[in-house]
């Protein structure tokens, strides 16, 4: 599969963190969030 430069911004990053640890996420919710925290630069 071909690999995308594209990145998560860090405001997207903060917020798909807060969704991870809230306990009133869905677990759809909570997948997309890990998708985008993966796709986030790494400092």
């Amino acid at each position: 599969m071909a690999q995308s430069d594209k990145k998560t911004s860090p405001e997207v990053a903060k917020k798909a963190a807060q969704e991870l640890h809230s306990k009133d996420s869905s677990a759809t919710a909570k997948s997309v969030a890990a998708s985008a925290l993966s796709q986030s630069k790494k400092n």
